[in-house]
C-alpha cells in the first residue's frame, strides 16, 4: 500500500472485533515503525503503554466514559510523554554522530530546555501527536484501522497505568479489525481556507 493510500484510507474506527488478537511480531512491528516517528533534538521522548492486561483496559474504559473501543480493540496503546528525556544522559541521542556534532547538540538540549516547562510540555505533546500519526499509518498498511482519543480522564488513567510524575498522558491510539466500515466523511473544509500562502492577510 503506498503512504499515499493510506493516508487517504485512514479513518477513526469506533467498532472493533474484540474476538481479534494481534500477533507479537506485527505488535513488535508497528512498535518499531512508531519509534522512528521525529523528535526535537531526537530525544524520543514519547514512552509508549502498550496495555495488554484486560482487567487493566476494562479500568481505562471506566475512565474513558466507557467507550467501547478502550476495550474492543485489538491494542490500547497509551501515548505519554517524559518531559524529562532532555535531562537524562542526552549524548545517547547522538552517540553516532561525530563528536562535534554531538558536544554541540547537547549543550544545545541543555540551552534549550533548562527551566523552560512550557517547552518541555509543547515539545512532549508535537512529538506524541507525531508519533500517533505514524502509528495509524503504519497500522492502515499492515490491514488494521485506528482512532486516536482524548476522550478520557487523564488523571485517572495516569493514576492506573503508574504514570512517573515528570510525564504527561498524550493520547490514546486504539488499533484493530473493525466490524463495520467508517461512515463517510462529515464534512472537510476547503483547501483555500486551511492552506495559506506566505501570510495571513
Amino acid at each position: 500500500m503506498k503512504v499515499s493510500q493510506a493516508i487517504n484510507e485512514r479513518r477513526s474506527v469506533k467498532s472493533y472485533d474484540p474476538s481479534h488478537r494481534m500477533t507479537e511480531a506485527e505488535i513488535a512491528q508497528l512498535m518499531s515503525l512508531a519509534m522512528l516517528s521525529p523528535t526535537a533534538f531526537n530525544i524520543q521522548h514519547w514512552r509508549f503503554v502498550v496495555v495488554t492486561d484486560p482487567v487493566l483496559r476494562h479500568q481505562i474504559r471506566a475512565a474513558s466514559w466507557n467507550q467501547a473501543q478502550v476495550t474492543d480493540a485489538s491494542l490500547l496503546i497509551v501515548l505519554t510523554a517524559d518531559l524529562k528525556a532532555w535531562e537524562k544522559d542526552p549524548a545517547r541521542y547522538w552517540v553516532n554522530a561525530p563528536k562535534q556534532a554531538s558536544d554541540y547538540l547537547v549543550k544545545a538540549i541543555h540551552d534549550y530546555y533548562t527551566d523552560h516547562a512550557q517547552a518541555e510540555r509543547d515539545e512532549g505533546m508535537r512529538s506524541g501527536g507525531m508519533a500517533a500519526m505514524t502509528l495509524m499509518l503504519a497500522a492502515k498498511e499492515m490491514g488494521y484501522d485506528t482512532c486516536p482519543m482524548d476522550g478520557f480522564d487523564f488523571d485517572a488513567v495516569g493514576k492506573l497505568i503508574n504514570l512517573p510524575a515528570d510525564h504527561v498522558p498524550v493520547m490514546f491510539v486504539v488499533v484493530g479489525k473493525p466490524l463495520e466500515a467508517a461512515k463517510p466523511r462529515s464534512g472537510q473544509l476547503p483547501m483555500d481556507e486551511v492552506v495559506i500562502y506566505n501570510r495571513f492577510e
